[in-house]
């Protein structure tokens, strides 16, 4: 295998150094990421495809590490005049965190040579920044809201941001979801200055995206809507609701409706009401929340199926040539007591952004073919009727004939002999995260994420005279996915390295390993010496933890794991992703997905074939491929791939897949066996580390418990054995074996308790929103309940909070009182065993409750981490002491390659009380890592991170 970064030496620097706190250079030994860095530059062993990227501030660009070379690559920039592109993210609605989870993927994906891409972001209350890229990397605008006046060149008014932008930038991709930037704003702000934008104009913006008035021109242009009722500020009129739902068969007093804010996006805001008053009540809710005081009452589309659209536009200067991609099916589906008597059943903020099993989506839909295609022209028209530009996302549903609703004509668009086909909603500005409805439709049909975006882009450029000469040919090549390229990526070829990124598993988090594993591969695809392998290891009910250690290898080693081709990686769960490969080998499902590709390529390309800058689509269509693990290892030998281990808790996280690998001599990511296991244990990760409470590091008292223990034995004395044996009035109760916050509560009284051990033995797939006596927000519980729970004292912290929209009497959006001193960290260390790395440690900001939820670790924007700490919340000694000790866990416990340490810090002294080890940590877009990795001085961007880690692994001796 070919070398690469010799890493030994560089980190023997490193830990010598670190403690300077200068801002290093190239040439500097202690810069962390400095090697990578120098060796992508300077080194022919491997190449990155490169990105020009502009920050408005200092240059923070990580593949800039030395002066000269930015200063020859200024001048290369001018010599070939690339196209600058200014993506413009952030806004007033609660969907900026998805804004900036956008303009992170069209970063990552619009790479290339031709392409100088800066970064601008508008806060809640539209004052305008330009920002680093590293801070598009932030998982939430909160972690850097409250230091944009000291860390981002401001502007003084939306005019000057405007008069930059002439000069600074050739076309605006705004990716501002909801306010302003769906509703005409930020288009029209553009338009004053004449700076070309991506998308739709500003008067047809503000007509789309207001649900009220979109409804009336669909109407008027011949589409069938869903019947509706305005209300608007205080002009509830409870005789005039009345008679609507007289009108449309609706009982007066439990009717059932949707009541949703006529100009807002992504579901927000959105209620399930019954009757009259119910409707009211809840239309005044959405008013005096602020979320709009335009508010839509509308019929529940009770039997109906939902679907959604993208449609792109192929067409030259201003004639609109739409094209619809393959539409997706939304699917609700529910699980356990909990969900069948949830009244929400709707496609809401957390389904869409949150992988659970709560819904499932198939793409094409499960409808007969001719209805596919109905709405293919109906999407089309609907595009072309309403003056749409560029893309759009177009939402919708397909309603049988056995499900009635009132309309006033039977000739309207959308009429079928299987049934009537409804447009509800417009998008004008699609989400743009990584799995989102852009990239598994366009996946579908040929496009990488990368085509699609410059697709996009250039079909914008043809829009105006002065930037037709970028749009009549592009130096860029799409690069074929190899990934698609699965005959060629099982064979062995000396001028690459093959890598296998497993996720997946049996654990409650799964759906997160899905995620950090299709953000690895994503990321490690942009390095063109390296072939990458995204592979599931699929779930299986027959697999469970407690059998015989041989049984278990031999039941392990016979488990599924599915070499995936690019679009069907694209899923939001694990089971998810399964369907979607058994309907991919399913020839009648796979016939009439083919058949249906092949015409939307077809009319793609009557189109696309008038560009020069289009040179071909680069996803192939291939069919995913089933191994047992046992044949998978022995390919991984077979072909010398190197494993990347992506798999969260389980098999990936107890020694278990190490043990495999390591067998067959197949070098993989991470920590090795013995270590895997210890910190798997948390019991027995503190006692590894007893010894060193003299030293700073100290452990926290458990206590173990069978969960057939608590069920059976009366409550109250579990609860006075508890707190005596702990030596608390509080307790922490956790899973012994799982991660990802799942099961974690804290617990106040032994009624606390009654209800979550009544939630583990009905098996409840998550304990509601403040159902124990603090308030808490939804508790995700382990699928199967485990078998052992841990409890802890629970460990008060100081409430740090963060705000973007209010500041404390000294002006400061950062308030922490500090009475306890202690706050909770969570920090990465990387490196070789012996000598691993503390990366700067994150302050984890809980928003709701005691416990970080599942969306806050995980869910792209949302939860908040203040990378690196505030001084005002803990000294630099104190910092410094910190990742000294988070460094003596991780020797102490023998990790290597990464991981990831929560712990308690003491803002004075730097003493960390150890909470857990995560040998196989997130690696999601939002993954604190991330932040760790840009907080280094030069910082370290994704896809080098991830080539760091996997340059480890390859290096290492199995």
């Amino acid at each position: 295998m070919a070398s690469s970064i010799t890493y030994a030496s560089n980190l023997a620097l490193l830990r010598k150094n670190h403690h300077n706190d200068a801002v290093v250079s190239a040439s500097s030994p202690n810069a962390f990421f400095a090697a990578p860095l120098n060796f992508v530059r300077l080194s022919n062993n491997y190449r990155i495809r490169s990105c020009s990227r502009s920050v408005g501030v200092p240059r923070a660009s990580p593949e800039v590490v030395d002066d000269r070379i930015e200063e020859k690559e200024e001048q290369a920039v001018e010599k070939r005049r690339v196209l600058r592109i200014g993506i413009v993210c952030g806004g007033p609605s609660a969907e900026r965190g998805i804004s900036l989870n956008s303009a992170r993927s069209v970063l990552d994906n619009i790479q290339g040579e031709d392409f100088h891409v800066s970064c601008y972001y508008l806060d809640y209350n539209l004052n305008a920044y330009a920002i680093s890229s590293a801070q598009v990397y932030s998982n939430t605008p909160a972690d850097f809201d409250f230091k944009l006046e000291s860390l981002a060149q401001g502007f003084q008014s939306l005019s000057e941001f405007a008069e930059h932008l002439t000069t600074s930038v050739d076309i605006v991709f705004p990716v501002i979801h909801g306010r302003y930037g769906e509703d005409g704003g930020i288009q029209e702000l553009l338009e004053e200055y004449n700076i070309p934008f991506v998308g739709t104009g500003s008067n047809e913006c503000r007509q789309a995206f207001d649900k009220y008035d979109a409804s009336l021109e669909l109407c008027k242009q011949g589409f069938i809507t869903v019947p509706n009722f305005l209300v608007q500020g205080n002009e509830g009129n409870i005789s005039e609701l009345s008679k609507w739902f007289s009108r449309n068969q609706l009982d007066p007093y439990s009717g059932k409706v949707v009541v949703k804010p006529a100009r807002a996006g992504s579901s927000i805001g959105v209620k399930v009401a019954y009757g009259v008053l119910d409707s009211l009540t809840k239309a005044d809710e959405i008013i005096s929340e602020g979320i709009d005081d335009k508010v839509l009452i509308e019929i529940f589309l009770e039997g109906g199926s939902e679907f959604t659209a993208i449609v792109l536009d192929v067409g030259s200067g201003l004639d609109s040539h739409p094209v619809v991609l393959l539409p997706t099916e939304v699917k609700l589906q529910f699980h356990g007591s909990v969900d069948i008597t949830e009244k929400d059943a709707i496609f809401n903020y957390r389904r869409k952004y949150l992988p659970t099993q709560q819904v499932a989506y198939h793409t094409p839909p499960r409808f007969p073919i001719d209805v596919i295609e109905t709405i293919r022209e109906g999407a089309s028209l609907l595009f072309q009727r309403l003056g749409l530009r560029d893309f759009a996302r177009i939402d919708g549903w397909f309603l049988p004939n056995s499900v009635h609703m009132s309309s006033s004509s039977e000739s309207k668009f959308g009429r079928t002999e299987l049934g009537s086909i409804i447009f509800s909603d417009i998008n004008l500005i699609s989400g743009m995260e990584q799995t989102s409805f852009l990239f598994q439709q366009s996946s579908k049909v040929g496009f990488s994420h990368s085509n699609i975006l410059r697709t996009i882009i250039y079909r914008a450029c043809l829009r105006f005279p002065n930037l037709a000469s970028f749009s009549s040919g592009s130096s860029h090549l799409p690069r074929r996915s190899k990934s698609a390229q699965i005959s060629e990526a099982f064979s062995i070829n000396e001028r690459t390295h093959k890598v296998f990124v497993i996720f997946g598993g049996d654990t409650s988090e799964r759906q997160v390993s899905l995620m950090s594993g299709t953000n690895v591969w994503l990321n490690l695809q942009a390095f063109d010496d390296l072939e990458v392998t995204p592979c599931l290891l699929a779930p299986t009910s027959e697999f469970v933890s407690g059998v015989d250690s041989n049984d278990k290898e031999s039941d392990v080693s016979s488990r599924t794991v599915w070499s995936l081709p690019y679009s069907l990686v694209l899923r939001h769960t694990t089971e998810e992703v399964i369907a979607a490969c058994m309907e991919a080998i399913e020839p009648a499902r796979a016939a009439m997905t083919s058949q249906l590709r092949n015409k939307v390529i077809d009319n793609l390309m009557e189109g696309l074939t008038n560009h020069s800058w289009f040179t071909g689509f680069d996803i192939a269509d291939e069919p995913p491929r089933r191994f047992s693990l046992e044949q998978w290892i022995k390919l991984a030998k077979e072909v010398q791939a190197t494993v990347f281990i992506a798999v969260h808790g389980g098999i990936g996280e107890d020694g278990t897949l190490q043990s495999l690998l390591e067998a067959e001599r197949v070098p993989y990511t991470g920590p090795g066996v013995i270590s895997s296991k210890t910190c798997m244990e948390k019991v027995a990760t503190s006692v590894a580390l007893n010894h060193l409470a003299t030293l700073g590091v100290l452990t926290i008292n458990k206590d173990v418990w069978r969960k057939e223990d608590l069920i059976k034995m009366p409550i109250l004395g579990i609860w006075h054995d508890l707190t005596s044996k702990l030596q608390c009035e509080t307790l922490c109760i956790k899973p012994a074996r799982d991660g990802c916050s799942t099961g974690v509560a804290r617990l106040c009284c032994a009624k606390d308790l009654e209800v979550y051990v009544k939630a583990l033995d009905d098996c409840l797939l998550r304990i509601p929103s403040n159902s124990l006596s603090k308030a808490h927000g939804m508790i995700e519980m382990p699928n199967p309940p485990p078998d052992q729970l841990i409890f802890e004292p629970f460990i008060e912290t100081d409430e740090i909070i963060v705000s973007s929209k209010s500041m404390n009497e000294h002006g400061h959006h950062l308030m922490w009182k500090g009475r306890s001193r202690w706050v909770e960290i969570t920090v990465g260390v990387i490196g070789k065993r012996g000598s691993m790395h503390s990366l700067s440690p994150s302050i984890t900001v809980k928003e709701t409750g005691d416990i970080l939820s599942l969306e806050e670790k995980f869910q792209g924007g949302t939860g908040i981490n203040l990378t690196p700490p505030p001084l005002s919340i803990i000294s630099k000694e104190a910092l410094e002491r910190c990742k000294e000790y988070i460094e003596l866990i991780a020797n102490t416990l023998q990790l290597e390659g990464f991981s990831r340490i929560d712990a308690f810090v003491n803002v004075d002294s730097g003493e960390v009380l150890i909470i857990e080890v995560n040998t196989v940590p997130g690696m999601t877009p939002s993954t604190v890592l991330i932040h760790q990795a840009l907080s280094e001085q030069p910082p370290g961007y994704p896809h080098q991170f991830f080539r760091m880690l996997f340059d480890l692994a390859s290096e290492r001796s199995t």
